[in-house]
């Protein structure tokens, strides 16, 4: 909760993908919230009684999300959509304006590999930003495990990691009101 706060306000592309490692990791303790408790929660060093009940309640309050929206087993959060959706329109919109030609490079660069991703099974149905955060998220598991990340993967995560780098600035002035895309 307390990092999820940070990441929200200071880069939006990692809050994402902090939200997602959570929902996975409540399905790996088998919505338990006395597993998270010991495992997640107790072995925070620097947290007071008082805030780790916040966080416990915290994970309860996602527990019982996942529970209703239908993802324990696969998927995400309502929470989590509506981010993508917001950063989808974000992105369009910036696309559109000619204010912001570094923008439409960094999509251009990415796109090929975005288009592959897609073409070797990515979900068609979700928005291309949805396919990038899930390569970026697929190669970070990879590298948790310690599995090897080839060559080409690395020159893809790459373009994708500059181009949501971008747009989560973009967002971040979006929500100070200093963007302006007319």
């Amino acid at each position: 909760m307390y990092i999820s706060q940070q990441l929200k306000q200071q880069n939006i592309a990692e809050y994402l993908l902090y939200m997602w490692q959570v929902e996975d990791l409540i399905r790996a303790n088998g919505f338990d919230i006395e597993k998270i408790k010991k495992c997640i929660i107790e072995p925070y060093p620097s947290l007071a009684e008082g805030q780790k009940k916040e966080l416990e309640q915290w994970y309860a309050d996602l527990i019982n999300m996942m529970h209703d929206e239908g993802v324990m087993q696969k998927g995400h959060l309502q929470i989590n959509k509506n981010i993508i959706v917001w950063l989808t329109d974000l992105h369009l919109r910036l696309l559109r304006s000619p204010k912001f030609p570094y923008y439409s490079a960094a999509y251009y660069k990415a796109l090929p590999f975005i288009v592959e991703l897609r073409a070797k099974g990515a979900d068609r149905d979700v928005p291309e930003l949805e396919t990038c955060f899930d390569a970026m998220y697929g190669v970070w598991m990879l590298k948790l495990q310690k599995k090897e990340v080839s060559e080409d993967t690395q020159k893809a995560v790459k373009a994708i990691s500059d181009l949501l780098a971008m747009l989560a600035g973009y967002y971040i002035k979006e929500k100070k009101g200093e963007l302006d895309l007319d």
